[in-house]
């Protein structure tokens, strides 16, 4: 691994600070929070509420929605509206954290749908660009793109040759017409929810999917970078390092920046994925798209962290990460190099309801950081929240870490 540089007195930064890190919550709520991470230790439990909880919603069984709200939802989403949202955010912005706003729209398909989640996502920027502290939005291609039509597209690149640009431009071509001008609707949805987001200066983030899928939306990624990104940056790719070939795709992305003269937005994640990742390739019998490891995972992401610092002038980054390490790694490196922790090209950010330790210490220091905060009515959430609560229950030490700081937090507060 990496190893951390030499302390200065910039990066004494701890995220051992929980008077900090908890501020914004009560007694109440980080009580609530404690027993809510104490069931997500239990890997049994949490299995038997991820099969159980989306069919009690489907069946409308009585107070599901009203448990789901005061538990899991509340901890991990900022309401069911925008206004309730709203709420959360100015709460945070007290403490010097922004918000990344996520419309928690995924999988309803039909064009109808497809043009009402654009419009959801028009409706976000509107507001982001009313606040300041509301920087970035985030979008799904899944929420405006029929799945199988992606399938089909990254099914196609994979079987062409060439860059990524190249095998994405043969797949449109051989497209059946109906398909094609279907695809185009797609790209127009998303190219003017750019042209929108560039004229109000909110930045737009596009999610990263299934690998299976993600090729079409890399590509489409890029093109709106290429129309978009000339002076600022405005759209960033999501990259997932648990996939073992995000590292060498994010230097060539770096390279298609510097060929077509854009900057290269980049957030980089370790992934949401992955247990359906690697049981897809074991069941369809094709090589596993994840890392060997955790420790190659981290290694990857380090590096990518690393290799966009060292190129600051032409990438704007975003380090999305729970990783303590990767997170006070990045602000060593902006030390080394002289650079200010606000650097306008570096941003940090962590999942509401998730590593409080981290970016409120962060905030506290002077870095730019927000949290990412979905909303969305309960049933169109739930599939985010069954993620959280997977990764919660399969990430090792990650669900053991939230409730020791949330303990240590508790006893503070009684003594």
């Amino acid at each position: 691994m990496t190893e951390l540089l030499v302390m200065t007195d910039q990066t004494k930064i701890s995220f051992e600070n929980t008077e900090y890190a908890f501020a914004y919550k009560s007694d109440t709520e980080l009580k609530k929070a404690n027993f809510l991470f104490g069931f997500m230790g239990k890997p049994w439990l949490v299995n038997t509420a991820l099969k159980l909880t989306p069919l009690a919603i489907k069946w409308h069984l009585p107070f599901t929605k009203t448990l789901i709200r005061k538990t899991i939802f509340k901890q991990f989403v900022g309401g069911e509206t925008l206004d309730e949202t709203a709420k959360v955010a100015d709460k945070l912005e007290t403490y010097n954290v922004q918000v990344i706003l996520d419309y928690g729209v995924e999988g309803k398909e039909g064009e109808a749908n497809f043009e009402h989640a654009r419009d959801e996502f028009r409706r976000v920027i509107d507001y982001a660009a009313t606040q300041a502290n509301i920087p970035f939005m985030s979008i799904k291609v899944t929420g405006f793109a029929r799945f199988s039509l992606l399938e089909k597209l990254d099914t196609a690149m994979h079987n062409a040759s060439g860059t990524l640009m190249k095998r994405y431009l043969h797949a449109v071509e051989h497209l059946p017409d109906a398909e094609k001008e279907e695809w185009h609707k797609v790209r127009l949805r998303l190219q003017q929810l750019c042209e929108v987001a560039d004229k109000k200066n909110v930045g737009i983030l596009i999610d990263a999917e299934e690998t299976w899928i993600q090729d079409p939306v890399d590509a489409l990624t890029i093109l709106m970078m290429d129309v978009f990104n000339k002076n600022k940056a405005v759209i960033y790719n999501t990259l997932q390092f648990y996939r073992h070939d995000r590292l060498q795709f994010l230097k060539d992305s770096y390279a298609a920046a510097e060929e077509r003269n854009f900057i290269l937005g980049a957030k980089l994640v370790r992934g949401a994925y992955m247990e359906k990742e690697r049981n897809r390739a074991a069941e369809m019998n094709y090589p596993s798209p994840i890392q060997p490891d955790k420790e190659s995972s981290d290694a990857d992401y380090n590096s990518g962290v690393e290799f966009c610092i060292e190129h600051l002038e032409k990438i704007a980054l975003i380090v999305a990460s729970h990783n303590e390490y990767s997170n006070l790694y990045t602000t060593q490196l902006l030390d080394k190099r002289g650079l200010p922790h606000n650097h306008r090209h570096v941003h940090f950010s962590q999942l509401y309801g998730m590593s409080d330790n981290i970016t409120f210490n962060l905030a506290k220091s002077g870095c730019s950081v927000s949290k990412y905060l979905p909303f969305g009515p309960i049933k169109d959430v739930i599939p985010y929240l069954m993620r959280r609560a997977q990764e919660n229950s399969s990430v090792s030490g990650q669900t053991g870490r939230e409730l020791g700081l949330i303990k240590k937090e508790l006893q503070r507060r009684k003594r």
